[in-house]
């Protein structure tokens, strides 16, 4: 093990099966994370590239603790650099995003262009002869960090790092193929929202990545056959660990009595409003919702028609953000459009699913908090992190351990 990073309870366990409760705890941890993870050699989502239609165009957003800007530059490229003014480490954008002909910093009016670049310096030459900046100040030298930029199937991408593989490499070609499938055509946003969580934001994404709870931990989801382990499906890891697809075919007809006595299985629910569960096969492969993620926190949604990007931002050990942006696509017809919106209900803080995904991990950061000494026992469907015809498996989580132990150097 790496001795720069902290470990307050001893050796981590061998094999991708254990996972100690300290690490969701360690300050330290969360430090290192930030370097070695958020800012080391990975791809971090930022945005959609039609947040930045037009030139002058920009939006904000964070890789990890670290604020970012993303503009379409003066030529047309689309860039990202590091929220901060080189001055003294303010905000240079303090909005969403919006159009701008350059940025400039509100605390001393230091002047920077669409691709992050000092453009000038306020009384840099002094008032009346008197003052300034020195005469062999270099504005070059100076200025936030330039990220790396990918855009794939109209999605923003970032990076610090010069060691970071090309995209496909980094997620695997067959993610690539499952990311590709969702994403294949120009989106519109159709809704966008914030939700805070109480957990250590390594606990949302083994959730995401957890590809058996939905049948037991979400009511909706199996009442009404969305996603039950006994319809087809399967998982996909990458090599890496980086990235994982699941998928669930659409439910056969006729009776299944796989969960009957779970506490999931609930006959006696009923929609008042049965049109919430119609649903257009957009897709073409019967598979009726399909879950991916890149390492690290980033999540690609399709819930029969319900679309959505999500992104993990950590604040603190304890808490997250998770900033959701709800698509459809520009070729929608008004009555595909209207049923995406009906379906965006089902996933969010108060959705008929994933109402249950935004208080476990509380209760997961609740039950630890004296339990440093302990592990989390990750062996659903064997050790290894490799991809399987089946969900009733943990492997994409022990993928995720198996690229955060590698970039954190554990």
């Amino acid at each position: 093990m790496d001795q720069h990073v902290h470990n307050p309870a001893g050796a981590w366990p061998p094999g991708l099966t254990r996972i100690p409760f300290w690490v969701y705890r360690d300050a330290d941890i969360a430090r290192d994370e930030q370097t070695r993870v958020f800012e080391g050699p990975g791809w971090h989502y930022l945005c959609l590239e039609i947040d930045v239609p037009g030139i002058g165009d920009y939006r904000t957003t964070m890789m990890g603790g670290m604020p970012v800007v993303v503009a379409r530059a003066e030529d047309g490229e689309v860039v990202a650099f590091e929220n901060r003014c080189a001055h003294r480490g303010s905000l240079i954008c303090l909005d969403d995003g919006g159009r701008v002909k350059d940025f400039h910093c509100v605390y001393h009016a230091w002047r920077y262009d669409l691709r992050g670049n000092l453009a000038s310096i306020a009384f840099r030459r002094g008032v009346n002869g008197q003052g300034g900046m020195p005469d062999d100040f270099d504005m070059t030298r100076h200025g936030p960090r330039k990220l790396r930029v990918t855009m794939q199937c109209g999605l923003v991408f970032g990076t610090l790092s010069a060691e970071t593989p090309d995209f496909e490499s980094y997620i695997g070609h067959e993610v690539m193929v499952r990311l590709r499938r969702v994403v294949h055509k120009k989106v519109e946003v159709i809704g966008r929202f914030t939700q805070q969580l109480p957990c250590n934001w390594k606990l949302y994404m083994e959730n995401v990545r957890d590809t058996y709870h939905a049948s037991l931990l979400h009511t909706f989801f199996t009442t009404f056959k969305i996603t039950r382990l006994s319809q087809g499906g399967g998982v996909m890891v990458s090599e890496n660990g980086v990235a994982h697809a699941s998928t669930t075919l659409a439910a056969a007809k006729g009776p299944d009595t796989t969960y009957a006595g779970l506490r999931a299985d609930n006959q006696e629910l009923k929609l008042r409003d049965p049109t919430f569960m119609n649903a257009v096969p957009e897709f073409d492969d019967n598979i009726n919702l399909q879950i991916l993620s890149i390492f690290p926190g980033f999540i690609l949604q399709q819930i029969h028609n319900a679309l959505a990007v999500r992104q993990i931002v950590p604040r603190g050990v304890d808490s997250m953000d998770l900033h959701w942006t709800y698509l459809g696509f520009a070729d929608d017809t008004p009555e595909l459009r209207a049923m995406r919106l009906k379906q965006a209900n089902l996933a969010g803080p108060a959705g008929f699913v994933s109402m249950e995904d935004g208080a476990v991990g509380g209760f997961v950061q609740r039950g630890i908090a004296a339990a440093d000494g302990e592990s989390a026992i990750v062996e659903m469907g064997g050790s290894g992190a490799e991809g399987a015809e089946t969900r009733a498996t943990e492997a994409s989580v022990r993928g995720f351990w198996k690229a955060w132990r590698a970039q954190m150097g554990i």
